[in-house]
């Protein structure tokens, strides 16, 4: 390994790690630190959520190594009987480092040796952007339409698909930034287990004017697990927020709009807007000929007199703007050749929403 900068000198890039209950997975995750091949002043902030494991000590253990390398290490926490939640860790860890650039990582996964190097270069180029990359997943087959996702975003959707169930363009645990760009849009929600706090600081991020860049290359070993933090948040409340960021980012926007899809998401989301997004709604299509027959949706628990009576259309009789609630890479791509076969921009002609 390279010999890093002057180890006086302030951290360039503080990695952020917050840990609770993590000893099966640190070994790996802190020898992934170790093996940066980033020869700056780099350091490594931690904070401790009340693990009740070894995980403690195996930071204890990792503290020597990586010092001993030219890594400085901090080490916070607590040892209330709860944790404080991923969101809190994450805002202790950033307090208590002092690195003009933030690398975030997961207790769970493992980084590349080009990681930080290369995100920090991009980072340089793009001062309010959010920096991403690649992901191998682990195990691999566990998530393979939404990794295809993740990998496969061009540039410019990572923009336009930003209200899908998917969450983030790039993953959390791949993002890389300014110390400067997160004071801005900072920080994480402290709400604890149910809460989003990485897609409601995406938002944030993207309210704004923050770009979304991803380095192309698969810089980081993103685990799926049953115990990862992830698994805490309910589909409703990601629902809920979605339809709220839908409305406030692009409806204003748009004098009226399509709905694709006229089964259950397209009609769930229909009755989830308020009701001046509503009255926006002139139809909803589909390729199902029993749906479209139907002719119409009536929404009966609308207070409005008549209820609303939404048509439902052949997609190629239908008009733009469409938001689109059919899920991607699932229909052999059927659904994909029908959307190409409209020549429409996404972004502008048509959006994302499952």
């Amino acid at each position: 390994m390279r010999p890093r900068g002057d180890p006086a000198a302030a951290p360039h890039v503080s990695i952020i790690l917050p840990v609770h209950n993590a000893e099966r997975w640190l070994h790996e995750c802190l020898r992934s630190v170790l093996q940066q091949d980033f020869a700056g002043p780099m350091e490594l902030s931690v904070f401790n959520d009340a693990s009740k494991d070894q995980s403690l000590r195996i930071l204890e253990e990792w503290k020597a190594k990586l010092e001993g390398s030219g890594i400085p290490v901090v080490i916070g926490g607590h040892e209330s009987p709860y944790p404080r939640g991923v969101g809190y860790s994450k805002n202790q860890a950033i307090a208590q480092s002092s690195g003009s650039y933030l690398c975030f990582l997961d207790s769970d996964d493992v980084m590349m040796p080009q990681r930080v190097r290369l995100q920090l270069d991009a980072a340089t180029r793009h001062p309010t952007s959010i920096i991403g990359c690649q992901v191998r997943r682990e195990p691999p087959d566990s998530t393979e339409r939404y990794t295809r996702w993740i990998n496969q975003l061009a540039p410019e959707q990572l923009l336009t698909q930003v209200f899908t169930s998917h969450g983030p363009t790039v993953v959390m645990p791949t993002w890389f930034c300014s110390r400067a760009w997160f004071s801005h849009v900072g920080p994480f929600d402290e709400g604890g287990q149910g809460v989003p706090e990485d897609l409601l600081l995406f938002y944030n991020h993207l309210r704004k004017g923050g770009g979304v860049v991803r380095v192309d290359q698969s810089l980081v070993l993103y685990r799926y697990h049953p115990d990862a933090a992830t698994h805490s948040v309910l589909e409703t409340t990601i629902w809920t927020h979605r339809v709220r960021f839908l409305e406030e980012r692009v409806l204003p926007h748009w004098a009226a709009f399509t709905i694709w899809n006229a089964g259950r998401q397209g009609r769930r989301l229909y009755r989830s807007l308020s009701a001046g997004a509503q009255r926006k709604v002139v139809a909803f299509c589909d390729v199902d000929e029993n749906k479209i027959r139907k002719g119409f949706y009536c929404y009966e628990d609308s207070e409005e007199a008549p209820k609303p009576r939404v048509p439902i259309l052949h997609f190629r009789a239908a008009r733009p703007p469409f938001i689109i609630c059919v899920k991607l890479d699932l229909t052999g791509g059927e659904f994909e050749a029908n959307l190409r076969s409209l020549h429409l921009q996404e972004g502008r002609d048509f959006l994302h929403f499952s």
